[in-house]
């Protein structure tokens, strides 16, 4: 230990100390709020003395000569590679050696791909890198040892905060407010016990704050929302995140629970096309009649959730009326119906037990209706209910044990949801 200090330069040695000191004043300054500042501090280490090497792929980049292209339509690995004169006995050989690693006939077209070069007269080419996707790649070492290993680019994490207020749909918002819009998919399943998505109204409005990564100045499409907060009607539905017995989970301001026994609706995305009524114009048997259920409006193969934990109780299919439908039993109380289906996913049968949020068949049109739709029905015991007026329990609170931390967490959120 006494020889490596020697090494090093007494401004080192100085910078050293200090991040020491500073981190261990971050750490006791934390505290109980460590969930929402462990996201944001980050120390700086003074490297100017340091030998700077450009890594990349995990190489030093710079050593090579670097060739990037684009994987063609039709090419294969042996297609790419005999360009840069690799044998087909090598060829196969690498393939054998990505078994375990990767399958290399998914290689896809439009997929980024580098060759490093040697630099010098031969040019030999000694690594090629697929870029499976933005933030994972393949090296293929290409030398007398041929290996294949699997690699994650830097990713660099960004908190950020978007607001608006809504005209037609929480997408169309995001994507006014330069925001990716599939956020507004985080959001829908985050509110999704609490708020009708198909009731969102204009005039509703919005702020989300989240952390995005960021790969080489590109971000990733894969959002981690920290507090949100979405006006509907005139009340504000607050959402903040944390971390209860190892699970993240969102409450409101009190620690409720913002997730029910139930999912406010079945589907994702769609709209409302008829409502729960004692008489209803029916446009096929044009005739009045009760209609006890939701219909959502939907293209054929939607997928369709169940909205809770049950078991099945019926698959059939209803000649006059429903067509392809299943029914869940989920307690001693309640139970749905799901009609219309184009097609049942797969293992769904009579005593099959389905988990919220499971699919558990497609959007069509099959029975009597004239476009593709799901007509979704609730029976509370044993009598249909409007499924948009049914009131679900919350699932499990803040703990008391943990209200002080979620309440010191919960705070700081606001707080920055507010500046921001």
């Amino acid at each position: 230990m006494q020889r490596i200090v020697k090494k090093l330069s007494f401004k080192r040695v100085v910078v050293l100390v200090v991040v020491v000191v500073v981190s261990t004043l971050l750490i006791t300054k934390c505290g109980t709020t460590e969930q929402v500042l462990k996201d944001d501090v980050s120390i700086v280490v003074d490297t100017t003395e340091a030998q700077q090497v450009h890594m990349k792929y995990g190489l030093p980049i710079e050593d090579y000569e670097v060739e990037s292209q684009k994987v063609k339509r039709r090419q294969s690995l042996s297609i790419i590679l005999d360009k840069y004169g690799i044998s087909p006995q090598k060829v196969n050989e690498i393939s054998y050696k990505a078994k375990d690693v990767f399958n290399v006939r998914k290689i896809r077209a439009g997929k980024s791909y580098s060759v490093l070069f040697s630099k010098d007269s031969l040019r030999t080419p000694e690594y090629f890198i697929y870029e499976e996707s933005k933030l994972e790649y393949i090296v293929f070492d290409l030398q007398d040892e041929i290996s294949v290993t699997k690699g994650e680019k830097e990713v660099e994490y960004k908190i950020r905060t978007v607001k608006g207020t809504i005209e037609s749909s929480v997408w169309n918002s995001l994507v006014e407010n330069d925001a990716d819009p599939l956020l507004a998919i985080n959001i829908s399943e985050i509110y999704a016990w609490t708020i009708d998505f198909f009731g969102i109204t204009k005039g509703d409005s919005f702020k989300i704050m989240y952390k995005q990564g960021f790969v080489e100045g590109k971000a990733l499409r894969a959002f981690d929302v920290k507090a949100a907060v979405l006006v509907h009607q005139g009340k504000e539905y607050y959402a903040y995140k944390y971390n209860q017995d190892g699970k993240d989970s969102y409450f409101d301001e009190e620690g409720n629970n913002l997730q029910k026994a139930f999912l406010k609706a079945p589907l994702k995305y769609s709209r409302i096309s008829s409502r729960f009524s004692n008489r209803r114009y029916h446009p096929v048997l044009k005739k009045y009649r009760a209609h006890h259920g939701i219909d959502y409006a939907a293209p054929t193969g939607t997928p369709v959730f169940s909205i809770g934990d049950g078991r099945i109780t019926k698959k059939a299919y209803q000649r006059g009326g429903g067509g392809r439908y299943l029914k869940i039993k989920h307690n001693g109380v309640y139970s749905t119906c799901y009609m219309h289906l184009s097609r049942y996913a797969k293992g769904m049968r009579p005593g099959v037990s389905v988990k919220q949020g499971q699919i558990i068949g497609y959007v069509g049109m099959t029975g009597v209706a004239t476009g593709p739709h799901l007509d979704f029905r609730v029976y509370k015991y044993g009598s249909a209910i409007n499924p948009l007026r049914m009131k679900s329990p919350s699932k499990s609170p803040i703990k008391k044990v943990n209200k002080a931390n979620y309440l010191s967490v919960k705070n700081q959120l606001e707080e920055r949801l507010k500046d921001s």
